[in-house]
């Protein structure tokens, strides 16, 4: 289900260990180009996340704060997100993290040129940089308006495409670095999340690593709760709580009388900070 994240199916959640860890700077290390500011500190979560494709109800999200999941992924802008929002609003943002959630911001940006898909947003070659600059900020405005604070990670969601398109990947890293870039200028920390055979390899392979996200959650669907064991790249690569692992989708479960269709990621990763 390579298109799941740009559809209205359901949507997805995260497992690891548990419990929240606030480091100083963790995934800054890993990032470049960095402007000379003084960062909020950032807020860490290693444990089991979820999300999907619509914002659950308060209720439901209070349902199902059992203490199995703690955080939850959210589409919190873009012009490919496949689902409408109802619920995700700067009330809701409140809410769920007076409840004891952990948010996970996600934005769905302009699509690569190659990509085999339906998407109303794509971006070429001559476009990919300024594009990537408006996307950011239109993904910083969003995640202010819920209550997302600077310091707060954006994860861009980049869908499945052939990579090895030179003049196509070449196209995306550029979108890429310029969306980050913008994030990075504006106090937000920078994710992406992808293929482990496309969008993510593309960033974890990059010889340039310049302006590239701090951040990388990589789908790979082999039901392993791990961010370590099967990381494909090199180990030294997205260090000191920056990964996350995609590892099931499409799991329909219900607590406390509220069903929801999730995706399932081990998570070790920055995620909003909205106190």
């Amino acid at each position: 289900m390579t298109k799941h994240r740009l559809s209205r199916r359901g949507r997805h959640i995260a497992w690891a260990t548990t419990g929240v860890v606030v480091v100083a700077g963790a995934g800054i290390a890993a990032q470049t180009s960095m402007a000379a500011t003084s960062w909020p500190t950032q807020k860490t979560y290693t444990g089991r996340a979820f999300d999907t494709c619509t914002a659950p109800s308060l209720a439901a999200m209070k349902a199902w704060k059992t203490g199995f999941y703690g955080a939850a992924a959210v589409y919190i802008g873009g012009k490919n997100r496949g689902c409408a929002q109802p619920n995700l609003t700067a009330s809701w943002v409140k809410s769920v993290s007076a409840a004891g959630w952990k948010l996970i911001p996600l934005y769905v940006g302009a699509q690569p040129p190659c990509q085999t898909s339906g998407n109303p947003e794509r971006f070429t070659a001559t476009t990919a940089a300024a594009l990537g600059k408006s996307n950011a900020e239109d993904a910083v405005a969003k995640a202010s308006a819920l209550g997302m604070k600077p310091g707060s990670p954006i994860y861009l969601n980049m869908e499945s495409y052939d990579i090895t398109n030179k003049a196509c990947n070449d196209a995306t890293l550029t979108y890429v670095r310029s969306f980050t870039k913008t994030l990075r200028a504006k106090t937000y920390r920078a994710g992406l999340y992808g293929f482990s055979s496309s969008s993510a390899k593309a960033i974890a392979t990059a010889t340039d690593r310049t302006d590239l996200p701090g951040n990388l959650w990589y789908a790979l669907w082999n039901s392993k709760n791990t961010t370590t064991a099967d990381w494909p790249w090199d180990p030294k690569l997205y260090t000191d709580h920056s990964r996350a692992h995609q590892y099931m989708v499409n799991s329909k479960e219900t607590r406390g009388g509220h069903t929801i269709t999730v995706d399932r990621n081990a998570w070790d990763a920055p995620v909003a900070i909205t106190g």
